[in-house]
């Protein structure tokens, strides 16, 4: 069957082309082997993140002969696609493969293709599993709070600061800002006495500078509660006077030289750790890569908030990318897989996954068994884990939109305008909402 009438099914169904295609690759997968059980496992992990999985997996293969777990990895979701559109001519494909929140985890799970880990772990359950984050629900999670897949790159968004940077400059490295107001105070000393080029920059602008700037102020991301409430209309986007200060406060830091660098992508993170940038905003998983720099010294706070808002901060959300479990294999191949996501949730190696590379502890056990050592070694580390503990904030539960892949890039591409001067900040965001509701509300 060609792409093209892949397509075409996708959208008379309701769903991506792209989910489509993964689904249609997956669906006809099927692994031969000589002999014991081989599975597969697809993947984007690049860096430092990569060779801790490779690691991994290349001890839970040396501790056990029954089952062979071999890794592709890929340099980004579009090569990933790429394969697996070949897989559909091949007939080939994984048993596990790694996906990116696209806010609608329901639309990915009805497929035949995918078989939803509640599902898997019913046949071969998980001893002792006791969820480290239970109630993010929109992350991983259905409308009835179960768990549709794997949460292994499982992160938040958190501000990163550069140690020897903020002793240059004269602040205290063991106080970093809570407030954007405060860090303007702190970009202008690491501007004008540590003489740094680059005060500020952000990766992944559009998950720190629109996305959470909602829950960690303690609001809402979009009507009909951030999408978790069932409704006859598609959910809009609530950009309010908040959003209206906040991106002309960052307009005013990109023209005196505060925030020079920002994408949606993670270029600012090379930046950051090679030294040349004082503080970054990014995902929490890029820690793995800052941890390998010898030269980089650096602490993790969570992202500032606005006392206007909110008298303290509240959670972001939390998303990153897991690992799906795909439907169509023979049962000892399911069973083999469930055998290897048991494996890496023991403690002792989900503690050492997050401690590796920045994602959160998939586990409360995982948590327990971190060693206190690493988190001496990243300043605010431990304080930030600890705050995403306990009862979630009915802000903070995570939001769902309908093609929320295609309305991403409208996104990006007018905060692109509002911080480059070119569109007043205002028009910009009013822009990117009237048409992420014209796409939300397509079927």
């Amino acid at each position: 069957m060609k792409t093209l009438q892949l397509a075409g099914i996708a959208r008379g169904l309701g769903v991506s082309p792209r989910i489509w295609v993964f689904g249609a690759a997956m669906a006809i997968a099927s692994v031969s082997h000589a002999a014991g059980v081989e599975i597969e496992v697809w993947h984007t992990l690049n860096g430092p993140n990569k060779a801790e999985f490779e690691k991994l997996a290349k001890n839970y293969n040396k501790e056990q002969k029954d089952v062979v777990v071999k890794l592709r990895g890929f340099n980004d979701a579009q090569a990933l696609q790429a394969a697996a559109q070949d897989a559909i001519k091949k007939k080939t494909g994984p048993n596990l493969i790694q996906l990116e929140d696209n806010r609608s985890p329901d639309v990915v799970s009805e497929h035949k293709a995918i078989l939803p880990l509640y599902q898997l772990l019913a046949k071969y359950p998980i001893k002792d599993l006791n969820w480290f984050l239970p109630g993010t629900s929109s992350f991983i999670r259905d409308s009835k709070g179960r768990l549709l897949a794997f949460p292994w790159m499982a992160e938040v968004p958190v501000m990163y600061y550069n140690l020897d940077a903020y002793k240059k400059a004269g602040l205290d490295p063991n106080k970093p800002a809570t407030t954007w107001a405060d860090l303007q105070a702190e970009l202008l000393k690491l501007r004008d006495v540590a003489n740094l080029d680059c005060p500020y920059a952000s990766s992944k602008q559009v998950e720190v500078h629109l996305e959470n700037l909602a829950p960690v102020n303690k609001q809402l991301y979009t009507s009909n509660d951030n999408g978790l409430t069932t409704s006859k209309t598609a959910p809009v986007l609530k950009f309010d006077t908040l959003y209206m200060r906040h991106i002309a406060l960052m307009v005013s830091w990109k023209r005196s030289l505060l925030f020079t660098e920002s994408s949606d992508d993670s270029k600012s993170d090379k930046l950051f750790a090679d030294g040349k940038c004082g503080v970054l905003t990014s995902g929490s998983g890029a820690a793995g890569t800052f941890m390998h720099k010898r030269n980089l010294k650096f602490g993790v706070a969570p992202l500032p908030y606005y006392p206007q808002a909110t008298k303290d901060a509240g959670r972001p959300f939390v998303s990153g990318s897991a690992l799906w479990a795909v439907n169509g294999h023979p049962q000892a191949q399911e069973k083999a897989t469930a055998d290897f996501l048991a494996w890496l949730s023991k403690p002792v190696n989900a503690a050492q996954w997050h401690q590796q590379t920045g994602y959160l502890p998939l586990t409360e056990a995982a948590f327990r068994a971190s060693d206190v050592s690493f988190y001496n070694k990243v300043p605010g580390a431990k304080a930030l884990v600890d705050s995403l503990r306990g009862n979630l904030a009915s802000t903070s539960r995570g939001f769902r939109m309908a093609h929320y892949d295609r309305i991403q890039p409208i996104l990006n591409s007018e905060l692109n305008q509002a911080l480059a001067g070119t569109t007043p900040p205002v028009a910009a965001l009013n822009k990117a909402s009237d048409q992420a509701k014209k796409i939300a509300q397509q079927r």
